[in-house]
């Protein structure tokens, strides 16, 4: 049952089109370990076991009948609890809609549901994926599976620990400003977010000036390329979407070939200041097997300011607009972080608004003249390991041994442009820090560059593969 754990999607559909396994021994086997890492890990807030085996023995039959299969045919999948599910309650991870049962799936669920997937439950998130912890008043904390008194990161902390853990091969996340390639850092697994728009996005309600992204979180890179290939393509609910026909994401995220040609330049810092030793080790070692599949690797000094300023304004002016109004009845039992950050944004003028437009502007345009010179940028996905679980989030960080900034500023200050760029931008297992915990090398390309993001990646895996390294299941099996 362990090793079928952590089969990955894309072996496991294989086995069930053959009929060497059965969609319902997959669930059940999923449902039972996601029932056992609760509440150690706490990294679901709904299971919807009925649904799920009601449908896995649909998709049972439909094996045996020989129908035609879709690319995820009877594999288990679990969604980020801001992503809405029709008929099984999304919350937010705010009590103030506890109870919201949606009528329709988001175009991402529906199309990987119509691959075959099976929902097995809905991931925890803090509320309303406001900050990268997971932890709200609706459920409590999700801890990191490979160290329990770690964070697994967030906002879609409760995707990357599922996922790391064995409780699902594959998962929904989101990614507002990090929110998928964060904890995907954090747990040792992949995280991608794509180019702005070809995953469409139907719950922001500024469609035109979205900088969040509905993502894939899987264990491997071919599992993210099936994810992308079913969630991906246009969709009318969004502006971004329209007219992006989806590439061939599973061609480019064969691992064939070699890097010949392609020049990646190295940031190891992007506005920040610190970054720990063994960050930078990982990620240079992870660089050197890129050079030996041909790569020309060129260090680039940092001359790039940090986007915190930007964002800030963007996003707590975005905050106030749509959650100030849960403060009135719920207010006492909503999460002291998300207030305090509405709080110290409530007096952004209509100019600031304007003004952080125009930047987002600005930094779409720096970003993108990266792109002339070099065809992929290379960073750390974060300045260090997995923060203690209890780390305060407006308390400096430690650094070995020095004292940072905060968390925006010195732990994940890489992630955050990409979002106001709408780049490519994956995080891939590079190492482990002397803590034991997982370090991950993000890979930035350009507008569109998706399918050879995901060539490079995929390359890199065959050459440093991560996926058999697992946590110990002694820290969050029951």
């Amino acid at each position: 049952m362990t090793d079928l754990a952590y089969t990955p999607a894309a072996e496991l559909a294989a086995l069930i089109a053959r009929r060497a396994l059965s969609p319902v021994e997959v669930v059940e086997a999923v449902l039972e370990r996601i029932e056992r890492a609760h509440p150690p890990l706490n990294a679901f807030i709904t299971v919807c076991a009925d649904k799920a085996l009601a449908a896995a023995k649909l998709a049972e039959s439909a094996v045996m009948r020989g129908e035609a299969l879709g690319a995820l045919h009877g594999v288990p999948f679990a969604v980020k609890d801001l992503v809405n599910t029709k008929g099984v309650r999304t919350t937010f991870g705010s009590v103030a809609l506890a109870d919201n049962v949606p009528s329709s799936d988001s175009p991402a669920v529906a199309r990987l549901k119509a691959a075959g997937a099976i929902l097995v439950g809905k991931t925890t998130t803090p509320e309303f994926g406001h900050k990268c912890f997971t932890e709200a008043p609706l459920f409590g904390r999700t801890a990191n599976p490979w160290d329990t008194s770690r964070t697994c990161g967030g906002s879609s902390g409760g995707a990357a620990a599922a996922v790391a853990a064995g409780l699902a091969p594959i998962g929904i996340g989101t990614d507002g400003g990090g929110s998928s390639r964060i904890p995907a850092a954090c747990c040792g697994v992949v995280g991608f977010k794509q180019t702005l728009g070809l995953v469409p996005h139907d719950l922001t309600p500024d469609g035109f000036g979205n900088q969040s992204h509905i993502t894939p979180m899987t264990r491997t890179v071919m599992d993210t390329a099936l994810m992308l290939q079913a969630m991906a393509g246009p969709d009318p609910c969004d502006p971004h979407a329209l007219g992006l026909a989806a590439p061939d994401f599973v061609t480019g995220a064969q691992p064939e070939g070699d890097l010949k040609g392609v020049r990646i330049a190295w940031r190891p810092l992007l506005g920040n200041t610190i970054l720990s030793g063994a960050v930078r080790a990982a990620c240079e070692r992870a660089l050197a097997a890129f050079a030996e599949l041909g790569a020309t690797i060129e260090p680039v000094n940092d001359d790039f300011a940090s986007t915190e300023p930007i964002w800030l304004v963007l996003t707590q002016s975005f905050w106030n607009a749509r959650f100030r109004r849960y403060v009135a009845e719920f207010g006492p039992r909503m999460s002291e972080t998300l207030l305090r950050q509405m709080d110290s944004g409530a007096a952004h003028s209509a100019v600031a608004l304007q003004q952080a437009m125009f930047e987002r502007t600005r930094v779409f345009r720096e970003v993108q003249g990266w792109f002339q010179r070099h065809d992929i940028v290379a960073t750390p996905t974060l300045s260090r390991t997995a923060l203690p679980i209890e780390h305060d989030f407006f308390a400096p960080l430690e650094i070995d041994g020095a004292t940072s900034g905060t968390v925006r500023q010195a732990w994940y200050p890489y992630t955050l442009p990409f979002n106001l760029s709408g780049n490519p931008a994956v995080t891939l297992p590079c190492g482990y820090g002397e803590d034991g915990l997982p370090i991950g090398l993000q890979l930035i390309g350009p507008h569109l560059g998706d399918a050879r993001l995901l060539r490079a990646a995929a390359l890199f895996e065959a050459a440093r593969p991560w996926a058999a390294a697992r946590p110990s299941e002694a820290g969050f099996l029951g």
